[in-house]
């Protein structure tokens, strides 16, 4: 029973995560709500290994928040300088 509602609930708001990615005003809005989904999974991930009595799927959350970290930076950096290191409110119409 409180595996069901400890899932219900991480997946409910997972939902709401998914909808504020597609529906965020920005990039960065975005990216930060994939982020959340990214942590969110990992809490589910966490909280079905210690209800399901195994702690090798921490193990496994420890490794999916990391790659989600890096993922999350890599991603901002490529969306912040992803014209050669410039701003996109530096370009002009003519400049290649």
């Amino acid at each position: 029973m409180m595996f069901a509602v400890t899932t219900a609930a991480v997946l409910a708001v997972m939902a709401l995560t998914l909808v504020r990615a597609l529906m965020g005003p920005t990039v960065y809005d975005r990216i930060l709500s994939v982020n959340a989904f990214g942590s969110l999974t990992v809490v589910l991930i966490a909280v079905h290994g210690f209800l399901s009595g195994r702690p090798d799927f921490l193990d496994i959350a420890l490794v999916y928040v990391l790659i989600n970290f890096i993922a999350t930076i890599a991603v901002t950096k490529y969306v912040k300088f992803s014209h050669l290191g410039h701003p996109e409110s530096d370009y002009r119409e003519g400049d290649i």
